[in-house]
């Protein structure tokens, strides 16, 4: 099936790289013609996440040149397929991955970036699952080898992928104590099912109280900086320091001799790129958390939904750290 080659659509682009979103642009796209590996999708909803921001500065690792459209995530329906493709048909809904091209009426990929859609999530949760549980799924399970019943401290818990590790904690039967700066989304993470949560500064002796290891076992840092450094002051002996990010801005460093003293692991996550250099590995990681989706095991918290022509304000709403959860994009 071929559709109307020349239609136009419409894209979030960043035309230029800028620190102020001053360059996000909404615009019409022309249509190109498929290849024969690709598939066409429309667009029912796409998610904002750290790395659109900083993708718009120049400053992710993945350094798209200008022009290019926004957006690493998001669901929709087949309505074009390329003759070589096998495994997907029009009228199909999926999930698509990437690194650009969500923020768009439509999109085109080759059919390795598409999975169907778990049943169980609307639009905008299969949109904005992906990214937030991969790395959680690769943070406690691949490399945290969570148990249950071990404590579980997770920082920046209301955001996405601190969210995610709150809900795949609990899943797993971990004790999950969860810190966040605002008071309003400490009151949510005790709603989500948190077992316990604090404040993001000052929380080591309370940790260490709460523990029956005298620290948590595992923590997840997506934060950094100050918050990185008390933690190393509350992991158990033989505990795992999960490295996920850097959104206080400072990288931290650490003594050699703190791992050697407290017996301690400091293990870097990058849910994408374990997938990249083992594929394998990779497909079965995302097979594992569609399973736990179909299964209705999880429980992706949306905090609101943008129109594509106020992309910026979902971009500069996640930039203002107000977000609990993810936030959305449908055209």
């Amino acid at each position: 099936m071929e559709l109307g080659r020349y239609k136009m659509f419409k894209a979030a682009i960043v035309s230029s790289l800028t620190n102020n979103l001053s360059s996000v642009e909404i615009v019409e796209l022309k249509r190109k013609t498929l290849k024969s590996n690709e598939v066409r999708i429309k667009i029912k909803a796409a998610a904002v996440n750290f790395p659109d921001l900083l993708m718009t500065e120049g400053l992710y690792q993945y350094k798209p040149e200008p022009p290019f459209t926004l957006g690493m995530e998001s669901s929709g329906i087949v309505i074009e397929v390329g003759d070589d493709v096998k495994s997907f048909s029009i009228d199909d809904n999926v999930i698509v991955g990437g690194k650009t091209g969500s923020f768009a009426e439509e999109i085109v990929v080759t059919e390795d970036l598409l999975r169907l859609k778990p049943n169980a999530l609307d639009w905008e949760q299969a949109a904005s699952f992906t990214v937030a549980y991969l790395t959680a799924y690769v943070a406690l399970v691949c490399r945290g080898n969570i148990e249950s019943g071990e404590s579980l401290l997770v920082h920046g818990a209301a955001g996405g992928v601190g969210l995610a590790a709150v809900d795949l904690g609990i899943h797993y039967g971990a004790k999950v104590i969860a810190t966040s700066a605002s008071s309003s989304k400490r009151e949510f993470l005790s709603s989500y099912g948190a077992h316990h949560v604090l404040p993001d500064s000052g929380f080591k002796d309370k940790v260490k109280e709460l523990t029956p290891s005298n620290g948590a076992d595992i923590i997840y840092d997506p934060v950094g900086g100050d918050v990185f450094d008390e933690s190393v002051r509350c992991i158990a002996w033989n505990g795992r320091l999960l490295v996920i990010g850097f959104t206080s801005g400072r990288i931290p460093s650490i003594g050699a001799n703190m791992p050697l003293i407290k017996g301690f692991s400091v293990v870097g996550v990058r849910g994408g790129e374990y997938g990249r250099r083992d594929p394998e590995m990779g497909k079965k990681n995302l097979e594992a958390i569609d399973e736990l989706a179909s299964r209705g095991k999880l429980n992706p918290h949306i905090h609101k939904t943008y129109s594509l022509d106020n992309a910026i304000d979902a971009l500069n709403e996640l930039r203002n750290r107000t977000v609990i959860g993810k936030v959305c994009i449908k055209p």
